[in-house]
């Protein structure tokens, strides 16, 4: 049977730092009180002018060198946002563009935090359909064009940033053992859209708007809905959590990735965390850390892998996958 297997692995973060301090200077809090509560000590923002398929564009550039494949060897791109350059065309069409990669389709999927796990997949489905044989996946955000300075419950949290993988086909023999994509798990309820959401949109208020958050409510759902279904896809991928040898979580807060973690019975050595460094940065935040990861030799080749996220919607979901490089 066909799988989806990781070719490449990328990254980019802009060249601003802002640390934790910095907000001390217009808001009541405290790089303390910042670390306590999330894990964050410093995130990136994007220059002026600086756009989100700015971001993309360097990180596939670094998926496509280490996958060791050119834009025209893509089928199709995939771009997860919320903070697209444009209403429209998709970011993916001018990141395709950028690229200089003339064939093929692109587009955008938006699920907020959990977008690069839908993203991933979509490009899975288009794969083992038939329909593509290699993908370029790209989660890419400045969220800092959507935030509220005023608020400090949600100012402190965000940073901007890219990740991007390249899926490639290759053939399996349908078991566990497998490497590529072994099983999703998705989910969304937009009942609960009120605790995560931006106050504005094209038609609406005509307006970006900014990022507001029932921060309690947030972490209580993530917890329970992000243990619930790593539970779940990895029954779905017919293994044990005992065989799972890294978790790569949506980076939101390190409280809630400890507290999955615990839920889940998985000792955090097996757990990658990279917030600290860059904040949340919302779909860009999975292929941020697995390249992170990746390259700091955290992702060995035949290790079994779980990825979730929970983010706006609410939408959350969970891949199983074992790393190793289809080439």
């Amino acid at each position: 049977m066909i799988r989806a297997a990781i070719a490449g692995v990328g990254h980019y973060l802009p060249e601003r730092v802002v640390e934790n301090d910095w907000f001390a200077s217009f808001l009541d809090t405290s790089d303390e009180w910042i670390r306590s509560r999330s894990g964050i000590e410093r995130r990136h923002f994007a220059a002026d002018g600086q756009v989100t398929s700015d971001l993309a564009l360097e990180a596939a550039r670094g998926a496509l060198t280490d996958a060791g494949m050119a834009p025209d060897d893509l089928d199709a791109v995939v771009v997860a946002t919320s903070t697209p350059d444009l209403t429209f065309p998709a970011t993916a069409t001018i990141l395709q563009q950028k690229l200089g990669m003339t064939r093929g389709f692109a587009y955008d999927v938006q699920a907020v935090c959990a977008g690069f796990v839908y993203a991933l997949s979509n490009a899975h489905a288009l794969i083992v359909s038939g329909q593509a044989s290699t993908v370029l996946v790209v989660g890419a955000e400045t969220f800092s064009r959507i935030l509220n300075w005023e608020d400090r419950a949600t100012a402190v949290l965000f940073g901007d940033g890219a990740g991007a993988v390249v899926l490639r086909a290759v053939e399996g023999q349908g078991t566990p053992a497998d490497v590529g994509i072994l099983a999703v798990d998705l989910h969304s309820d937009g009942r609960h859209r009120d605790i995560l959401q931006v106050s504005g949109g094209v038609s609406s208020t005509g307006t970006a708007g900014h990022l507001t958050m029932a921060g309690k409510e947030v972490f209580r759902h993530a917890v329970e809905k992000l243990a619930r279904c790593t539970e779940d896809v990895i029954a779905k991928a017919g293994v044990t959590m005992d065989a799972i040898d890294r978790v790569v979580p949506h980076q939101a807060n390190v409280r809630i990735i400890a507290k999955t973690a615990a839920k889940l019975g998985l000792p955090m050595e097996k757990v990658v965390v990279t917030v600290q460094d860059h904040g949340n940065t919302s779909a860009a935040s999975i292929p941020l850390a697995m390249s992170v990861a990746a390259k700091r030799g955290d992702l060995k080749p035949g290790d079994l892998i779980v990825t979730e996220a929970i983010g706006g919607g609410l939408a959350w979901g969970a891949v199983v996958l074992r790393w190793g490089h289809g080439r």
